[in-house]
């Protein structure tokens, strides 16, 4: 009984959010075609949720409201939409084929409309309730970039940058946006952590390609050293740690020490420092299984707690996973080994290795030194050649060997942003509806010019998916994804794919241009290519789904 309600309750998580969220957006989409069809005068005999068999009907007036079995979709039936009806003179004045055009590209065009006028509602009530956003406060700044010479450190707010006050980091990175590969100076005014001190920096931001293909900018300025990430506190532990004696384990998180909150590695050492040997060390660590609390008893052997001490250090060149079938596993490679060097090159970060991997020659296999159960073990491993996905959306041909770290990063700081008054918020909505719009443009023109992958075409699945987790994570979020999949309708209805509402609207300006609509012949057989056509769409988009979900 237990298993049964577990697996009704995981089908609810996953199909309730996909419900409402295509329910609301199906209906805003048929909504903005019905009002406007009653505006022009057209007689509407069925608005219906959902394809098939209807399952609630409710009829009022000349129009049935029905609720249909088949989710995916909605319709709204207007009399005399279909060319080459029998109409009598006196139904011509409710008939929608009778129309002007002008009323008919009004009606046709009106769910499209709606759907990104909706997307501005959501945004403009998200901006008033508040959001999340990325604090503008650096992550890690390595010792040897440029932003550390230029005087930069971890940690550091950001004030304002060539006289604009910077908000959140989405402030700060629209000012990197270039049209052209030039050198962008930057005049930086930057709060200390801990000490709230002022300081200002001028700093030269060097022009590289966007890595964010769906951006209108095609060149995005960088600092090396600059970036919101920081390394966490996800630790590895060593066999001479006396914490492992107490239970602390490799891929445990630390969230304080001794009372104290500890989010980033940078700070460890630094408040290990400050705790005399002489004293109980207490850890409060985030495992696999619940948060604990650990205690060491004071340690007068050693001069002071740090983390070589402690015998801990970063989980970044431990495994997580080794991929079934792979170079690695095949080769004896397994979960929670630690990787030491790859032909004789000591390793020191996940970088090292991802490096180390890709220069593979094709012809000698890599010598992989690993660490297991305090033992050193040599392997020779023949690297693949695999495609991988990469974060901007392309296809990426590199040697792989199916291994996965226990990724040591910490989220960057979150912010709450409301707007101040109605205005800002509508301002806000607009302009996030028009980003997310661009944005949605620019990924069918990358597309054509194969910048991205088409196995970036999600369907039904991938919307279940996002509704459900981002359900998970709070109306907020779950809201912004409902915006982001309407605009995302709005784009895609206007088409020029006959059966869309966009192939709708080539017919009327055809219309327009020649002083006669298209013989019905013409018509159809475009409804029919176009059919195909959507047909052809949906059904890559479900084998990429599955091919997603299954790791193909």
């Amino acid at each position: 009984m237990e298993m049964i309600t577990n697996y009704l309750h995981m089908g609810l998580s996953v199909i309730l959010p996909f419900v409402i969220l295509l329910g609301i957006l199906i209906f805003v989409h048929e909504l903005g075609h019905f009002l406007v069809a009653r505006w022009c005068g057209v007689r509407v005999e069925v608005f219906s949720l959902g394809f098939g068999k209807k399952i609630l009907k409710y009829k009022k007036g000349d129009t049935t409201y029905a609720l249909s079995i088949i989710p995916l979709g909605g319709y709204v039936k207007m009399f005399g939409e279909q060319p080459g009806e029998n109409i009598s003179e006196a139904d011509k004045k409710v008939s929608f084929t009778h129309k002007n055009v002008w009323q008919r590209i009004a009606v046709v065009l009106a769910g499209p409309l709606m759907n990104f006028f909706f997307a501005i509602l959501i945004f403009f009530a998200v901006s008033m309730a508040g959001e999340d956003a990325k604090t503008p406060v650096l992550g890690d700044v390595p010792a040897n970039s440029a932003a550390y010479t230029a005087g930069f450190r971890s940690g550091d707010k950001l004030i304002n940058v060539n006289g604009k006050a910077i908000n959140t980091w989405e402030d700060f990175q629209n000012i990197l946006g270039l049209k052209e590969a030039t050198d962008l100076r930057l005049d930086v005014e930057v709060q200390r952590e801990g000490t709230g001190e002022k300081a200002t920096f001028a700093v030269t931001a060097k022009p590289e390609a966007n890595p964010n293909p769906l951006s209108s900018f095609d060149y995005v300025g960088n600092v090396e050293g600059i970036a919101p990430y920081s390394a966490g506190t996800t630790i590895g532990v060593l066999d001479s740690s006396p914490l492992k004696a107490l239970g602390l384990k490799t891929g445990d998180t630390l969230l304080s020490i001794n009372g104290r909150k500890v989010a980033y590695w940078r700070e460890l050492d630094t408040v290990l420092g400050q705790i005399s040997p002489k004293e109980a060390l207490t850890l409060e660590v985030a495992g696999a299984d619940k948060p604990s609390v650990l205690t060491l008893a004071p340690m007068a052997s050693i001069q002071k707690y740090s983390l070589s001490s402690l015998g801990l250090e970063s989980s970044e060149l431990y495994l997580s996973r080794v991929m079934e079938g792979s170079p690695a596993q095949l080769a004896g490679l397994r979960e929670m080994d630690r990787l030491v060097s790859i032909n004789k090159v000591t390793l020191q970060k996940w970088e090292d290795v991802i490096n180390n991997i890709k220069s593979f020659d094709g012809k000698n296999p890599v010598a992989l030194t690993v660490l297991r159960d305090g033992k050193v073990l040599d392997l020779n491993i023949t690297p693949k050649m695999t495609t991988q996905m990469t974060a901007s959306g392309t296809e990426e041909k590199r040697y792989t060997i199916g291994i996965t770290p226990i990724v040591n990063m910490a989220a960057p700081e979150l912010m709450i942003v409301k707007a101040s008054n109605p205005i800002e918020a509508l301002v806000r909505g607009t302009e996030r509806t028009w980003d997310v719009s661009v944005m949605t443009v620019m990924s069918f023109v990358r597309l054509f010019q194969a910048k991205i992958s088409p196995k970036n075409i999600g369907g039904v699945i991938s919307i279940g998916q996002a509704a459900s987790e981002t359900f998970k994570v709070g109306w907020t979020q779950f809201f912004q994804m409902m915006a982001v999949i309407s605009v995302n309708l709005f784009i895609l209805n206007l088409l020029p794919i006959p059966v869309l509402d966009g192939g709708h609207l080539v017919f009327y300006v055809i219309e327009l241009v020649k002083g006669a609509p298209l013989s019905l012949r013409k018509m159809e057989v475009a409804q029919q290519v176009g059919m195909a056509l959507l047909m052809s769409l949906m059904i890559f988009a479900l084998f990429n789904d599955f091919t997603r979900i299954l790791g193909l």
